[in-house]
């Protein structure tokens, strides 16, 4: 994101810089006098610089495209641009203060404050919740890797020594079931399923009963893949919500759906109302702004994010990562 910011700001500043960069030469070595105010962002005082307001909108200007063309929402990048217009207008800049780094250290503040959210973790969650099982309901729209996920979350628990089961809910796809068999095994972990075709929430009850009988400290369910806008199935999901009365419900997204993500995270949690977020496919994100959106747009943390297809590669959200990815040099475009 930060690369696509400063692209812009450079833009902002150069014809300035321009019309300073080849001065008269001058024969004598005589100290080189302050810019005028017409060839700087920044208005002259005796000690100081302010931010001249013209110029600053300018900067704003710059900043939101920049911000759109990362994935940053629209929400997030009125937040943000308030922020920066609070932080730098008509503020005074110590000689030699550079824009560039006033408008990064403004942006950095902001995002940090934006992703922080109070750690969760999802081990010590379900091994301390009372009573047993823990129920975890995952939903999401098709394509963003959810059935991956579940098996990814599974594993990660099983890893932690807890027990788990997966509800297999997901019965519109006799692939979706094939696939969280083929997890399950590998993991050493039982799937509950019933036909393609039947009614989810049943699946689901199985899958809880089976639980407590074994005394299983788990129970993840699976759902289908459902576009956020499908009020037959968002009233389904709803029903399985009601049979299993879960923990924890994850909304899975996708990192390259841009603010489509953002879209469906906020109709969800309307409908079902959402505690937590897995951005799947973030290795594969050049831009960074869809964490960003989602944490702003929801105020729900986001807990994991997707590295990779393997087990191993779901890891727990780090905000201050995401703030260096950002604002790394030479990325997001």
């Amino acid at each position: 994101m930060w690369a696509a910011i400063k692209a812009r700001l450079s833009r902002t500043t150069r014809p300035a810089e321009a019309a300073t960069a080849a001065p008269t030469p001058r024969v004598d070595a005589g100290p080189t006098p302050p810019e005028s105010p017409t060839a700087s962002p920044f208005s002259t005082g005796i000690l100081a610089r302010s931010v001249d307001d013209a110029k600053l909108e300018d900067v704003l200007d710059d900043l939101e495209i920049a911000m759109l063309q990362s994935d940053v929402a629209l929400p997030v990048m009125e937040r943000i641009r308030r922020d920066l217009a609070k932080n730098l207008a008509g503020k005074k800049l110590r000689w030699g203060a550079d824009l560039e780094a006033a408008v990064r250290g403004s942006l950095e503040a902001s995002v940090r404050t934006i992703l922080a959210k109070p750690p969760y973790d999802l081990v010590v969650q379900a091994r301390t919740h009372q009573p047993k099982p823990f129920i975890v309901l995952f939903v999401g729209v098709n394509g963003t890797g959810k059935t991956t996920t579940v098996a990814k979350i599974a594993g990660l628990l099983s890893a932690g020594e807890l027990s788990v089961v997966i509800a297999a809910g997901d019965t519109f796809r006799a692939g979706a079931i094939e696939q969280l068999l083929v997890h399950g095994e590998r993991l050493g972990i039982r799937v509950v399923r019933q036909q393609e075709g039947s009614d989810p929430a049943a699946v689901a009850f199985d899958a809880l009963q089976h639980a407590r009988a074994k005394k299983v400290d788990v129970v993840l369910v699976d759902t289908a893949g459902r576009q956020h806008t499908n009020e037959n199935l968002i009233e389904e999901a709803k029903k399985i919500r009601r049979v299993v009365e879960p923990a924890l419900t994850l909304f899975v997204g996708d990192a390259l759906s841009g603010n489509d993500v953002v879209e469906q995270a906020k109709l969800f949690q309307k409908a079902l109302g959402v505690d937590g977020i897995v951005l799947t496919k973030l290795d594969a994100d050049t831009k960074g702004g869809a964490a960003l959106s989602l944490t702003f747009v929801t105020g729900k943390p986001i807990l994991y994010v997707g590295t990779g297809q393997g087990y191993g590669d779901l890891v727990p959200f780090d905000p201050d990562a995401m703030v260096r990815r950002l604002f790394a040099e030479g990325t997001a475009s």
